[in-house]
């Protein structure tokens, strides 16, 4: 590791982590990635050691310049039973893209924000992607479809997607 090479601590399906990737993927910045599995052993975020690094035991947290960074919404899912979270997360979703839809209409060009990639769409490949996961059916958002098809095609959301990370399971490896 190169001195002053930023460290990013992330899980491959973590949303909010794929938004910090493209972002420093857009800007050119090399980082390192340390992989923190939220799964594994009750979740890797939980040991003394990462607790240290971020007191809100949640990924992403980016270490960079000496300062950690760090934001994450996963802890509210887990505060649904998990019999229904299936439903919560379908219906937040919905919610989201049926106001983002029509949002899009008067703000959309190439990308959400007319034709240059933005914060908008940094945010919205990744959630198509939980929409995707959480078997929401995107035929009603026709607009939201398009823009995701387009920035998929981009480099920096191609090599930051969670079936490229390191941390990425053999089987959901691309």
């Amino acid at each position: 590791m190169q001195a002053g090479k930023p460290i990013l601590y992330s899980y491959f399906r973590s949303s909010c982590s794929w938004r910090v990737r493209i972002a420093l993927a857009l800007k050119g910045i090399d980082y390192e990635t340390v992989p923190i599995n939220l799964i594994k052993d009750g979740g890797q975020q939980f040991s003394k050691d990462f607790q240290a690094l971020n007191p809100m035991k949640q990924v992403p947290a980016l270490k960079i310049d000496g300062i950690t960074i760090h934001q994450s919404n996963l802890s509210v899912l887990k505060q649904v039973e998990e019999e229904f979270q299936l439903t919560w997360a379908q219906n937040a979703i919905i919610s989201g893209f049926n106001a983002l839809e029509q949002i899009l209409q008067s703000t959309a060009g190439t990308y959400c924000v007319g034709d240059e990639v933005t914060m908008a769409d940094l945010c919205l490949v990744p959630q198509v992607a939980n929409a995707e996961r959480f078997k929401v059916d995107c035929t009603p958002y026709p607009t939201i479809s398009s823009i995701n098809k387009r920035l998929l095609v981009l480099e920096a959301f191609q090599v930051t997607h969670p079936c490229r990370q390191p941390d990425t399971p053999t089987e959901l490896r691309a």
